[in-house]
């Protein structure tokens, strides 16, 4: 009776063992599955998505949504076939620009040419890639490159002047012919170029004409370093000279220019750059300006320009710190003056103002700036405004919470939840770190001046980046950006 009675205990309780064993594993199965449904579906998801689920206000300040795509297949190419596009492209360009530069010749130079023009063995990189909606009848596509060249540029440049080089007299010619070499090196380039495919029709490729530009330039760093000579017996020669090549880039591609290349037969003149208006604009008046000298106070003057054109910049009278009886208006200057600007984009260009302080003899000091979205404005409408100034227009910073006391307070309120969802929520992801400037460098060259670059690394995966050299700079300014892998936000650190 008694085997009877644990035979029947046996196999009822092996029977529950196999039963909850089963149903364990089918619980197992049915957790897997559903954690596979969820990955694949934060697989599909998009950044929109993802603003959707977690706001903006959950997310830390390291954390931005790019509307660029990643291009590493593209510089993966450009890197094979440079050394083509190094010969295709270079007398191209050269051909482009040698007769920009020679518009902006100054009166001591009888010619400025290149005798020598390559690219380098560097290739550029793409960083990223959006397409800009602007239109039906067209594809506006914009690429930010960053571009650390080894090109090798020589400008054969002529003068009028005797100097200290090597010279030849010209027979029958009452003044001097001098011959300088300048070599173009350590090119830093960091811009945004628009490709505009436009018209679009119904036969291959799909579009008419090519129109390029450089949309956007955020940094252009070049040296000037004179062959067989001394660039100091010409005062004022290197920096002349640099300024030109600015202005050249500027004329020659700079948006709203852009160069229009026919791919079918057809008249491209409605791609050509065309006036689309006049901005009239009046300057009043500046208050509780930065004093910028050291004994009395500053002497401000205004600069405006739509284009950073010598012929299309803007200049105000100087107000003398002895204009005004009353010594608290010397920094509160009033204008009252009137300016036209050409207009060729409206929805794109802006108005930018800089007030310097005139130091006589010497270099000016900037004071601040600012600028005006002219897509703000409207036809023929008066729009008054004030403008604070800063100390860049290019180097933007952090730009979190700045007054919306709204906003503010909703955060504050409700700051534990934020921390704790930011501990479940973000664990892995992307960093991405942008390298703005630097101020005030220590002095380690014994000429008085540093090659300044920075190393990022990242600490548990060890990725490491490197910013470009900006020579000869106490004050350097990078603005690149780097992405890296985060495994574990919580914990990992970033070393500079």
């Amino acid at each position: 009776m008694g085997f009877v009675f644990g035979l029947v205990i046996g196999l009822v309780v092996g029977l529950a063992i196999i039963v909850l064993f089963v149903r364990s594993e089918n619980s197992r199965s049915k957790l897997r599955n559903d954690l596979a449904t969820t990955v694949a579906a934060f697989a599909r998801m998009t950044v929109e998505d993802s603003r959707k689920i977690l706001p903006a206000q959950f997310y830390p300040s390291w954390v931005v949504f790019s509307q660029r795509q990643k291009l590493t297949w593209l510089n993966q190419h450009l890197t094979k076939i440079w050394p083509h596009v190094n010969e295709a492209a270079s007398d191209l360009i050269k051909i482009s620009v040698e007769p920009v530069l020679e518009q902006y010749r100054l009166i001591i130079l009888s010619s400025l040419k290149f005798s020598k023009f390559t690219l380098g063995t560097v290739a550029p990189q793409f960083t990223g890639v959006s397409i800009v909606e602007d239109g039906a009848d067209s594809v506006t596509m914009e690429m930010e490159m960053q571009w650390d060249a080894n090109s090798s540029i020589i400008l054969d440049i002529k003068t009028y002047l005797g100097v200290s080089l090597p010279c030849r007299v010209v027979k029958d010619v009452l003044y001097l012919l001098a011959l300088v070499l300048f070599n173009v090196n350590d090119i830093g380039f960091t811009g945004v170029f628009r490709l505009i495919f436009k018209p679009l029709v119904n036969e291959f490729p799909c579009f008419g004409a090519v129109c390029f530009s450089l949309r956007k330039k955020k940094k252009l760093d070049f040296t000037l370093k004179v062959i067989g000579g001394d660039i100091s017996t010409i005062p004022g020669l290197s920096d002349a000279i640099e300024s030109t090549i600015r202005d050249a880039i500027e004329d020659s591609i700079m948006w709203p220019v852009r160069k229009i290349i026919p791919i079918l037969p057809g008249d491209y003149s409605d791609l050509e750059l065309k006036p689309v208006g006049i901005l009239e604009v009046k300057l009043v008046q500046a208050w509780d300006l930065t004093n910028k000298d050291i004994i009395g106070k500053s002497d401000p003057y205004a600069v405006l320009y739509v284009r950073p054109l010598p012929d299309k910049t803007k200049k105000s009278k100087t107000i003398m710190k002895f204009s005004y009886f009353f010594p608290e208006q010397w920094l509160n200057p009033i204008w009252n003056e009137h300016y036209e600007f050409v207009i060729e984009d409206a929805t794109t260009q802006h108005l930018v103002v800089r007030i310097y302080d005139d130091e006589g003899v010497q270099a000016s000091e900037l004071i601040g700036c600012a600028q005006v979205q002219l897509r703000e404005l409207e036809p023929g409408k008066v729009k008054d405004v004030w403008l604070n100034l800063v100390k860049d227009l290019e180097i933007q910073r952090d730009t979190k919470y700045r007054g919306q006391w709204s906003k503010w307070n909703r955060v504050i309120e409700n700051e534990k939840a934020v921390t704790q969802k930011k501990k479940e929520a973000i664990i892995r992801g992307v960093l991405s770190v942008t390298v703005i400037c630097a101020d005030n460098l220590p002095v380690v060259d014994l000429m008085g001046k540093a090659d300044p670059y920075v190393v990022l690394t990242l600490k548990k995966s060890e990725a490491r980046n490197k910013t470009r050299v900006v020579n000869d700079s106490l004050n350097p300014v990078w603005n690149q950006t780097f992405d890296f892998v985060v495994e574990d936000g919580l914990h990992d650190m970033l070393i500079l």
